[in-house]
């Protein structure tokens, strides 16, 4: 049986189900999949200054401590990030009324639970990076001859 445009829309308001056009939860997958989503969750996730071996705790990070770690990322899309992030419920801001202020993040439990795959998928991108370069030379070494 065909399925109708407006079938689809009624079946993605009634379950959630990525694989449909119309489905929200793209939205939600779109925006955890940037790589300054994973990096910032990571981040806040972890204390870098924890000892090896134990399990890293998260920690509220201010904005110049984010943008320090995440070497490349642009203020305008460290702050862009960061508003997404705290509208969709990941992580909250808190400002203190300081001379200058003082303005932390730090993630919620929501937060927290997507940072355990956030972490797991940044370690495998770490642990694998030498056979993906392997592989990319060995696929252009064929494409170019």
């Amino acid at each position: 049986m065909a399925t109708t445009k407006a079938d689809e829309r009624a079946r993605a308001r009634t379950e959630y189900d990525a694989f449909l056009a119309m489905c929200p939860s793209r939205q939600l997958l779109d925006r955890i999949s940037n790589k300054w989503v994973v990096l910032i969750l990571c981040a806040l996730g972890e204390d870098a200054s924890a000892p090896p071996g134990t399990s890293p705790a998260p920690r509220a990070m201010r904005y110049s401590e984010l943008a320090r770690l995440l070497a490349g990322v642009s203020q305008k899309m460290l702050t862009q990030t960061l508003r997404a992030l705290e509208r969709d419920g990941l992580l909250t801001r808190t400002v203190t009324p300081t001379v200058p202020v003082t303005v932390t993040y730090e993630l919620t439990d929501l937060g927290l639970s997507l940072h355990h795959l956030t972490r797991g998928l940044r370690e495998w991108a770490q642990t694998h990076m030498d056979q993906v370069l392997a592989a990319r030379e060995t696929h252009d070494a064929r494409a170019a001859s």
